[in-house]
């Protein structure tokens, strides 16, 4: 049986659990403005040949130096951001129930936010940040301001919730994922009070699975990012935990942790997860470059292809979806080769269609994915 058929199988037999188990998803929030750099302009509006690669951007901008340069940004769309709210949604979109805590505006929810925010129950702590995102055919560059994220702090959490509710409320969680570490400064500290003054208040749970996703650490001193790899090593006492990361997370975290390159083959990319999870003692690494998805547990490595699509209409998400797809497969009880397929299914339709599936649409593309 192929790894298609077998998520499909797999799928059809758990997903009935799905409406019953309850996540709790932070801690950032942005509005998005989805833009595209223009080349060249012949005309108004959309009268413009793009600036579609990266490369072709630095050369701009390197032409520049010593002189100057402008360039032009076209907006196409302005809508809900964050990795948050973007794994919530597509979290609410499978099924699941989902409650949101974040920086979706203060004091009153900015207007991308608010359907969401009524669906999640939202605790809206901070004001959004923003982010101007930049997509072209080999890549994305996000640009953030993220002054308001300071204020995303512990003691705003429960001050916001009532300590008491906070309580209350990771006591039913079945999944809590804790996403964008790098843009949330107080993070780490978030982690350890849930460590040090949630957790053992809590009665003990069959089954509790953590989540965790650093976004792109590369602005953080490596000091940092090992006190939140040994923070969310801290989480393994208290249930499944997760760790997600995209090609350049996982290759700096190995640098971090003294593993060293192991290559981007299928064989590198198993071995790279594979020893980031021995060293931090986890339940499970994922590692999604664009072209496939691995994971390692305590048993075994996996790897699965992904539908990658030369002609994207989005790509702003796509980690966010993965990390939803896969965490459903995880909590739901599937096997890793089935939760990786499900994260690059639901990463993949995201892509194409602009939106979040649900599961009927993973079912759907899984029986039309032809390669």
């Amino acid at each position: 049986m192929n790894f298609k058929d077998h998520t499909l199988e797999e799928l059809e037999a758990k997903r009935s659990r799905l409406s019953s188990l309850l996540a709790l998803v932070g801690l950032d929030g942005f509005v998005d403005r989805i833009v595209t750099p223009v080349a060249t302009r012949s005309g108004p509006g959309e009268n413009f040949t793009p600036i579609d690669t990266i490369s072709a951007l630095a050369q701009r901008i390197g032409d520049a130096a010593g002189k100057s340069t402008n360039i032009e940004v076209y907006p196409r769309e302005t809508r809900l951001g964050g990795n948050g709210p973007i794994m919530a949604n597509a979290l609410l979109a499978s099924g699941m129930k989902v409650r949101y805590v974040g920086a979706l505006g203060k004091p009153n929810v900015d207007p991308v936010f608010q359907e969401f925010a009524r669906k999640t129950e939202a605790a809206s702590i901070a004001d959004p940040g923003h982010t101007d995102a930049l997509e072209f055919n080999d890549g994305k560059i996000m640009i953030n301001t993220t002054a308001t994220l300071e204020e995303v702090t512990y003691e705003s959490i429960v001050g916001t919730i009532g300590e008491g509710k906070f309580f209350d409320l990771f006591s039913r969680l079945d999944l809590v994922a804790m996403v964008n570490w790098t843009m949330v400064p107080a993070m780490t500290d978030i982690l350890s009070a849930f460590l040090d003054r949630v957790l053992p208040n809590l009665p003990s749970r069959d089954q509790r699975t953590f989540f965790f996703d650093l976004a792109d650490p590369a602005k953080r001193s490596d000091s940092d990012i090992k006190s939140a790899l040994l923070t969310i090593k801290r989480f393994q006492s208290h249930g499944k935990t997760i760790l997600g990361l995209n090609l350049k997370e996982a290759q700096t975290v190995s640098r971090i942790l003294g593993i060293g390159d192991s290559g981007t083959d299928e064989s590198g990319l198993k071995s790279m997860a594979s020893r980031i999870r021995q060293e931090l003692g986890i339940s499970v690494v994922a590692v999604h470059p664009r072209e496939c998805a691995v994971c390692a547990t305590r048993e075994d490595t996996w790897h699965v292809p992904g539908p990658y699509t030369e002609n994207p209409r989005t790509t702003t998400g796509a980690g966010d979806h993965f990390n939803a797809g896969f965490t459903v497969g995880q909590v739901l009880n599937m096997s890793p080769l089935a939760s990786l397929t499900l994260g690059v299914v639901f990463s993949g339709f995201m892509v194409r269609q602009g939106r979040s599936p649900s599961l009927n649409d993973v079912d759907a593309f899984l029986r039309n994915w032809k390669n």
